[in-house]
């Protein structure tokens, strides 16, 4: 695993930006992610009104690693596996970007909960 490295989903980013006291040790963390996630987290914050969408958004975007062509195959694949979880497109694609990367998905999303290479934290 990448030491202080984490792949940060939506809800990672939600519940630090929420100041969720759970989250606390990742603040200084180096999170990498993809532009879904960060499509994810500037919808939810414009639909929550949040003026700083956008600051927020491109705030992170040197977090931002390269969803390729095997990743979208791997995630399908992943997606269909779990399929009774319900796990999104993103999510799904996050999680193997993470393992491909050798960091931990880290999340609160009750979806991931018991699956290997996740940081789950509520």
């Amino acid at each position: 695993m990448s030491e202080g490295v984490f792949f940060f989903d939506t809800y990672a980013f939600f519940e630090i930006l929420r100041k969720n006291p759970s989250y606390e040790k990742y603040v200084g963390a180096r999170p990498i992610t993809t532009i879904f996630n960060l499509a994810e987290l500037n919808h939810g914050l414009k639909r929550d009104g949040k003026k700083y969408a956008d600051e927020m958004t491109r705030k992170n975007e040197a977090s931002l690693v390269e969803v390729g062509v095997e990743d979208v195959i791997h995630a399908i694949d992943f997606r269909l596996k779990f399929k009774s979880r319900n796990v999104s497109i993103p999510d799904s694609i996050g999680y193997v970007v993470a393992k491909r990367h050798g960091t931990l998905f880290l999340t609160g999303d009750q979806a991931f909960k018991d699956l290997p290479n996740v940081e789950f934290v509520k």
